[in-house]
């Protein structure tokens, strides 16, 4: 297709597709950009685009959705303390608030990276960076999570080597890397688990399984980046240090080192 990427300039061409530049524009996902782009709403350089496989060049071509020209978004790395009853999702059929609505409204499109249930608190990092996303959250990434969790009675020490020997729940195996005790009575308990998955409501049902129920879960750290004194319904900017750790690739163990 003419006028895609032009070779008028010395510089070599920095194309992404089509989809992700939509993304980063702020106006859709991937996915709902791909939609838009099938249904004949692109432009690319005013002619119309349907071809999913479409690359263009952000600093040489113009994109338009409906007439309206397109520019990338400002990448945005954020860190945010979720209140209780916050969803993190986007909209809700029911209409509850969610931490979309604590961020500034012309910020567009960001992901959560990851999901905090509606009753627990504490960290969560957003972005408009597909790519960073994705690569943070997938498993293999090895990002650890931290989270503070009260109890409702008291939790002895020989329960901390359960949960990170694991066990069981409904097919998954749950284990915590680290458990660490902050402190116990009779009717409370307060402890602090480090966990490398993320599962849904993992740290619920862990405790759930030996007989606990789970008075307050708060996450207070994702990886390198801590929740520190950030107040909840509060947001700031990720440092550049935060965010190239956060992209570090795992360290391996020695056992799976030598496995390789």
């Amino acid at each position: 297709m003419p006028g895609l990427v032009s070779t008028a300039h010395s510089f070599p061409a920095v194309t992404i597709r089509l989809q992700k530049f939509l993304s980063e524009a702020g106006v859709a996902s991937r996915r709902e950009g791909e939609k838009l782009i099938l249904a004949g709403r692109v432009t690319v350089d005013g002619q119309i685009v349907r071809l999913l496989g479409t690359k263009v060049d952000p600093a040489r071509n113009e994109v338009a959705l409906a007439g309206r020209p397109l520019k990338p978004l400002a990448k945005r790395f954020v860190a945010l303390n979720k209140p209780p009853k916050f969803l993190c999702t986007r909209r809700d059929t029911h209409d509850r608030r969610t931490v979309f609505d604590l961020l500034p409204a012309d910020w567009g499109h960001l992901f959560t990276i990851g999901r905090l249930d509606a009753d627990s608190e504490g960290l969560i990092l957003l972005t408009n960076d597909g790519e960073f996303c994705q690569r943070v959250s997938h498993p293999s990434h090895g990002l650890l999570k931290t989270y503070r969790v009260i109890l409702a009675k008291r939790l002895e020490p020989k329960m901390l080597k359960e949960l990170t020997l694991g066990l069981r729940d409904k097919g998954d195996f749950l284990k915590a890397k680290n458990v660490r005790l902050l402190s116990a009575n009779n009717t409370r308990s307060e402890a602090e688990l480090v966990l490398a998955e993320g599962r849904n409501r993992e740290v619920r049902r862990m405790f759930k399984a030996l007989g606990f129920r789970v008075l307050r879960l708060q996450r207070v750290a994702v990886g390198p980046v801590r929740l520190g004194e950030l107040p909840p319904g509060k947001w700031r900017t990720l440092s550049r240090v935060e965010i190239e750790s956060c992209l570090k690739p795992p360290v391996k163990s020695p056992r799976t080192a030598r496995r390789n």
